[in-house]
């Protein structure tokens, strides 16, 4: 049994279901993350564990208890807000001390618990500052340490990081990671945000139109997605409509626009004459001139004209277009000397046999 289990939860609205019949384990300890596009149902699972609203069908059980007679404050959690939700009139201490002076806790007490929080989070140089003094990553790291200021065993993390920056964004991750790192809580974070849920997660549970697309750690999500819709919300994919041809203990190959492929992988839908999705991620080919002798035996090499590329600092990615007009994306790493190719110049894209994912088909090309 977990720290939270859901048995089959169901959630409806009138005729509008927000959640199919879930079953889901949040281990003790860990970090899980719920993520998905708006309206796959992530915010009314979280909502379901805080209490905010009841299910339709099934049993919610936070710590082994059944929770439909426990009221919000009575269920042992913490929630971190998006807007962060300070009392602006406070000051960090004062806004930190609130929960514990209403649960009536002594005031030496209080004052040794915020003081240790304050270190944890590294905001002791601020703590009579008000809020609206504050940058955002200083006021989300007030607002998580309210939260974890009184102990709670589970701690609900709704769009944590949605208000900051991309800088402020990617250094509260790190943050957030040290502190769970540090506590050992169990941690509940409810993002569309793909790179946080990577960064962040233990594992993720990825949503889609009210059920479980997948779930899994970052790393099986990323290379070893289940479905196309897994394989295009995780990263970034590159999509080819193909047909089995033939298939071997080690390899099989496809037939896509013309093109014969060869894939290996123990994953494999289907049979030979079957229709399939093939991915390869971006980072997965290899960009060459299009006289350049072929490096390993095995490659995949497609022949392709550039469309466009672009420079994102550490990574340049080119667009090329395919026989046929299908446009993919290459992407490599970005340093002195790395060739870049002008729009309408002739290339070669090849791929490795082992980075090919075999899904199955969908209407994406």
């Amino acid at each position: 049994m977990g720290m939270v289990d859901f048995i089959d939860i169901g959630k409806r609205y009138g005729n509008t279901t927000a959640l199919e019949l879930i079953n889901l384990s949040v281990e003790r300890g860990e970090f899980l993350t719920l993520l998905g596009p708006s309206g796959s149902g992530k915010t009314t699972l979280l909502n379901l564990i805080a209490g905010l609203i009841k299910p339709t069908t099934g049993k919610l059980l936070i710590d082994g208890k059944d929770t439909a007679n426990l009221s919000p404050g009575e269920r042992g959690l913490g929630m971190v807000f998006q807007n962060y939700a300070l009392m602006p009139h406070m000051t960090v201490f004062e806004n930190i001390a609130f929960p514990l002076r209403v649960r009536r806790v002594a005031e030496k007490d209080i004052k040794r618990r915020v003081r240790e929080v304050l270190d944890l989070v590294r905001l002791s140089n601020v703590e009579q500052r008000k809020p609206k003094e504050l940058s955002g990553g200083q006021q989300q790291r007030v607002s998580l340490a309210r939260c974890i200021v009184y102990c709670p065993s589970l701690i609900l993390m709704d769009e944590p990081l949605g208000a900051l920056d991309k800088k402020l964004r990617e250094q509260m991750q790190f943050e957030i990671k040290q502190l769970h790192a540090d506590l050992g809580i169990t941690m509940v974070n409810v993002t569309h945000d793909q790179e946080e849920a990577l960064t962040l997660s233990d594992r993720i549970v990825l949503m889609n139109n009210g059920a479980i697309e997948q779930i899994g750690t970052p790393s099986e999500l990323y290379f070893s997605p289940r479905t196309v819709f897994a394989a295009d919300f995780i990263g970034q994919g590159n999509f080819f409509d193909a047909r089995m041809i033939s298939a071997a203990d080690d390899h099989f190959e496809v037939e896509t626009a013309g093109l014969r492929l060869r894939c290996a992988g123990a994953r494999r839908p289907g049979k030979a004459g079957d229709a399939l999705t093939v991915l390869v991620r971006p980072e997965n080919f290899v960009l060459r001139a299009a006289d350049a002798a072929r490096v390993a035996p095995a490659e995949n090499c497609l022949r392709a004209d550039v469309v466009d590329h672009l420079i994102l600092g550490g990574t340049v990615k080119h667009r090329v277009r395919l026989a046929g007009s299908k446009e993919i994306t290459v992407q490599q790493s970005n340093h002195p000397g790395t060739r870049l190719y002008g729009k309408g110049e002739s290339v070669q894209v090849c791929f490795l046999p082992e980075s090919a994912i075999a899904l199955q088909p969908s209407d994406k090309g």
